[in-house]
């Protein structure tokens, strides 16, 4: 469909659209894994049986979650990588000199707030032992509003200030500016502060959702209750 065709709003991004969509699908795999597998992982243990057995041992509670996530971060990083492969070797997708520092700062900074989500997301599955709508409206929100598939220049103007506030906008920008146009830190420097405070923010409403939770299932005596 763009093959060819000059589109003004891929022109920040080299104008090729393939090169634009690749980028936003693999880092919505990172934000879709971030933002479901803690609550996916509490309530697997909730219906099994295991939550409580969990948080009796030594072991923190942010520790076991973290050991469910590392596996799927590093098999969907194998996923993501064969995606630029394939996109570098069979339809031209042009990367260029890509600074490595930019890039894993970019790549962190975008990938907490959605860290953050995920834990404020498990929280809610411990105390009310229901699905993740946290989640699921965070997914919904930045894939219609964060320039996956599309650039958030042509959002009509009254939903452009939503897409400003999610992290997967500001990440989206500096990772592909790094990618397609081999941007630096100072280049993108307005995106990393951006996703810096988010990823505070996230992280510190995460930490504090979660233990609360925690204490409030304790004190209900409703941990084993599914």
């Amino acid at each position: 469909m763009f093959e060819g065709n000059q589109v003004s709003q891929l022109e920040p991004y080299g104008g090729d659209y393939f090169s634009f969509v690749i980028i936003g699908i693999a880092l919505s795999d990172y934000f879709t894994i971030s933002t479901n597998t803690f609550a996916n992982e509490i309530r697997t243990s909730q219906v099994v049986g295991t939550l409580e057995s969990l948080l009796v041992t030594p072991t923190s509670i942010i520790t076991i979650l973290l050991s469910s996530y590392v596996y799927k971060l590093f098999s969907t990083s194998f996923r993501i990588f064969f995606y630029i492969l394939v996109g570098i070797y069979l339809f031209d997708m042009s990367i260029q000199s890509v600074n490595i520092i930019a890039l894993s700062l970019a790549f962190l900074l975008t990938l907490l707030p959605f860290f953050g989500i995920g834990l404020v997301s498990a929280a809610f599955i411990i105390v009310f032992k229901q699905g993740n709508p946290i989640g699921g409206l965070m997914i919904m929100s930045s894939g219609l509003l964060g320039g996956v598939m599309y650039p958030v220049t042509v959002l009509p103007g009254w939903l452009k200030p939503f897409s400003v506030i999610l992290p997967i906008t500001h990440g989206l920008e500096a990772i592909r500016q790094i990618l397609l146009n081999g941007a630096g830190i100072i280049d993108v420097h307005n995106q990393l502060l951006f996703l810096a405070i988010l990823s505070i923010v996230s992280l510190a409403t995460g930490f504090v959702s979660i233990y609360y939770g925690l204490k409030v299932a304790k004190n209900e005596g409703s941990l084993l209750h599914y």
